[in-house]
């Protein structure tokens, strides 16, 4: 794409915790294995979004490859940007929302089967995988095309120019006398945008900057404003589009979730038991199932892949972000402060307000002809969590002859006295019961191991037979083991 679009789109996207209220407790138990961040595809855009009432930090993620000489951005905005709204952010920023929010994979590991002495040890086998919190053109010729340049200042390693236009024709004709690569059809992108008054974000890279800056890659850029409009363009994105283009937003609010008004929106699957063998292939399989997920919803809904106070997460994929970093993701409601009611006859100090951000991951894989039109939000109070969780449950592999195993840990009549003694039961009994629980954990381990290899060839289309030999050739087991003798090993 052009440069001045890939970002455009990417910005626009393309172009583009802490606390509030005590939740509920959500304990999932499982430990964390892997995540399905946006390194899993080729051409993901990346958008971090902080809103505040009318307040918006917009922060656009760059994956532009090529050289840097040519690349551009433009991006559609409410209102005119000063040099004071706008500052060049650190990749980490994205970085670390993106590993914080990602869908996720966790495992279990069944207990013993015979649960001989495992009832006296409960708090002992009790398991938490918590993460600890770690150069324009001349005036006349621009005045003549309808352009006004409103605003022009350098920000990093980026010149911005701010334009306002009379119309797409003029304005993409100025864009192009000024070495502005513009896909075809640009104009009828644009004009959409000029109707609604909207100015454009112009941004190019200042190559001197850029070299003394001994930058390796192009730095996010960040866009501060005010506007009753929420929304993310990404009109001019889909000019560029070589096939499905894929955007990770991160909203960040006071609040509770933001959400998308004139698409739908829907939860992927989640809190789906898969083969074991999966915690090797995540990387595939997420997308497989994201890709079928998508062909199933006609191809024109946004994806929600989390939503959750990000004071926590359990369980976690990453370390809850500190306050630097969520200032630098553009949250500035940490530091404000209100007043107290005072008392009659005294002035009462300013106090800061409860520190509260949700977060809401919407991945929205977008084309022409599927999503006409700029993403458009509201800030709402729902509070409900949500994340995109996978499970893997490790079966478990030790000796199930329950009455070897106890007469050999109670070998003597005192030991089984004591035994006896502790359960209220007669050892005849507890033999008895520790093998017929051994036999039923062997027959719901068939039966899980189907349901896995069920949700898995109906979530990513993988053939079950190849799904279920997997299983039987990779996935430790008991033994003997019934599905092992309905799927011998290959």
């Amino acid at each position: 794409m052009t440069n001045l679009l890939r970002m455009a789109m990417v910005a626009i996207i393309a172009i583009t915790t802490l606390v509030v209220q005590p939740q509920p407790a959500h304990a999932f138990c499982g430990f964390y294995v892997a995540k399905a961040d946006t390194e899993l595809y080729n051409k993901a855009s990346q958008v971090a979004i902080a809103r505040d009432g009318n307040h918006t930090v917009l922060t656009m993620g760059n994956d532009y490859q090529g050289d840097v000489s040519d690349f551009a951005l433009v991006v559609p905005v409410p209102t005119i940007i000063n040099k004071d709204q706008v500052d060049v952010a650190e990749k980490i920023v994205l970085d670390r929302l993106d590993a914080f929010s990602a869908p996720r994979l966790v495992e279990y590991f069944d207990s013993d089967p015979c649960e001989i002495m495992s009832r006296f040890a409960a708090d002992d086998l009790a398991f938490a995988a918590r993460a600890q919190a770690p150069p324009p053109s001349s005036p006349a010729s621009s005045e003549a095309l309808g352009i006004t340049i409103e605003e022009q200042f350098s920000a990093g390693e980026y010149d911005i120019l701010i334009l306002s236009a009379r119309e797409s024709d003029g304005l993409e004709t100025w864009l192009r006398q000024n070495q502005y690569q513009l896909p075809d059809g640009a104009s009828q992108v644009l004009a959409p945008y000029i109707r609604q008054g909207m100015k454009f974000f112009v941004a190019r890279v200042n190559l001197e900057e850029f070299d003394s800056g001994g930058y390796q890659s192009l730095r996010p850029l960040q866009i501060s404003y005010d506007s009753p409009k929420f929304m993310l363009p990404i009109r001019l994105g889909i000019l560029n589009a070589d096939g499905d283009q894929d955007l990770i937003v991160y909203l960040l609010s006071p609040e509770g979730r933001i959400e998308l008004t004139n698409y739908r929106t829907v939860n992927i699957p989640t809190d789906i038991d898969l083969p074991l063998f999966v915690q090797d292939d995540f990387g595939q399989v997420y997308p497989d199932m994201f890709q079928r997920r998508y062909e199933q919803e006609n191809k024109n809904v946004a994806f929600l892949e989390y939503a959750w106070d990000m004071r926590s997460c359990d369980p976690c994929s990453a370390p809850v972000l500190s306050p630097a970093e969520l200032e630098a993701a553009g949250v500035s409601w940490l530091s404000q402060t209100k007043q107290r009611r005072p008392t009659p006859g005294t002035i009462a100090p300013p106090r800061p307000v409860p520190s509260s951000i949700f977060i809401s991951r919407l991945h929205v894989r977008y084309s022409r002809e599927k999503f006409p039109e700029d993403l458009m939000f509201q800030t709402t109070s729902n509070r409900q969590f949500f994340q995109g969780r996978y499970v893997t449950r490790h079966a478990f592999t030790g000796s199930l002859n329950c009455p070897a195993r106890l007469r050999t840990d109670y070998p003597d009549a005192s030991a089984r006295q004591q035994l006896e003694d502790w359960t209220g039961q007669d050892y005849d009994d507890i033999a008895s019961g520790a093998r017929d629980r051994a036999q039923q954990y062997l027959r719901n381990l068939v039966i899980r191991f189907e349901r896995e290899s069920q949700n898995l060839a109906r979530l990513t289309g993988q053939d079950i037979q190849t799904i279920r030999q997997r299983i039987s050739d990779e996935v430790p087991q008991p033994t003997p083991s019934p599905w092992l003798i309905r799927y011998p090993k290959s």
